[in-house]
């Protein structure tokens, strides 16, 4: 195995904390969250502001917040991804069918990542953020792109991880929760009510490319005061459609 650099993977380390969904953080959550030394942690800090992959919080002294730069490398790298680029188009057509809020998302271990999102035009919509990271168990984009796994698989994966509440609805028992991928594998698509948030319900489908694979998930978002039996068959027929198209577009069946 080729020698890695201490130092960079400290510097990794300190942009990963990001990852949790946290704003800001402060020289001494990093000596504490990484058992860095004050004065490594102040070096590297120091050396990504100049840079510009962090940035001085410019209402917190102290504290130090994701950078110019990393949105750079992040725009760079989605620009790239026929995922992303396509997810964005397909969302944009959902949103314009439904008024509600649409995203794209990739599943990494035992969590998804939001790579798209469009938002619907009403006032009450679902907070979520591009590059987003949430349990993927707690979500319908989440359980689509579980279910293509393995079981044993899975096993291993929540084994490390194991499935913890967003709320009170989150399934945290893993035979439930491979009870619910079956289902979903079954129906081709999976519903999810109020289990990442007690007042959003989604529907989704899973995407795949060329040669059969599940690569992403695109889903619909529903405030529950919108929701109801017939708009989720609504939605559920809507998504199903657009994850056909998402799946064409990237050389998969139709």
């Amino acid at each position: 195995m080729a020698r890695r650099t201490p130092a960079l993977l400290r510097a990794l380390d300190i942009l990963e904390l990001f990852t949790d969904g946290r704003d800001s953080v402060s020289a001494p959550e990093v000596v504490e969250e990484l058992d860095l030394p004050r004065t490594t942690a102040h070096e590297l800090l120091n050396t990504l502001v100049d840079r510009q992959y962090l940035g001085a919080h410019p209402e917190i002294p102290g504290r130090y917040r994701l950078g110019l730069q990393l949105f750079r490398l992040g725009s760079a790298y989605a620009e790239g991804l026929d995922t992303a680029r396509t997810g964005r188009q397909i969302a944009r057509e959902l949103v314009a069918a439904c008024n509600e809020t649409s995203h794209v998302a990739v599943l990494d271990d035992v969590h998804i990542v939001y790579i798209a999102k469009v938002d619907s035009s009403h006032a009450v919509r679902m907070v979520s953020t591009l590059g987003g990271r949430i349990p993927a168990h707690c979500t319908a984009l989440g359980k689509v792109l579980l279910s293509a796994l393995p079981e044993q698989e899975l096993g291993e994966r929540f084994a490390r991880t194991p499935p913890e509440p967003m709320t009170p609805r989150s399934i945290t028992e893993l035979p439930a929760l491979l009870e619910e991928l079956a289902r979903v594998r079954k129906a081709g698509t999976a519903v999810e009510i109020c289990e990442s948030n007690p007042d959003v319900c989604c529907v989704a489908a899973p995407v795949r490319d060329r040669t059969d694979q599940v690569v992403a998930a695109v889903s619909i978002s529903v405030p529950l005061h919108r929701w109801s039996d017939e708009r989720h068959a609504e939605l559920e027929q809507l998504v199903a459609e657009g994850a056909r198209r998402f799946s064409a577009a990237l050389g998969g069946r139709a």
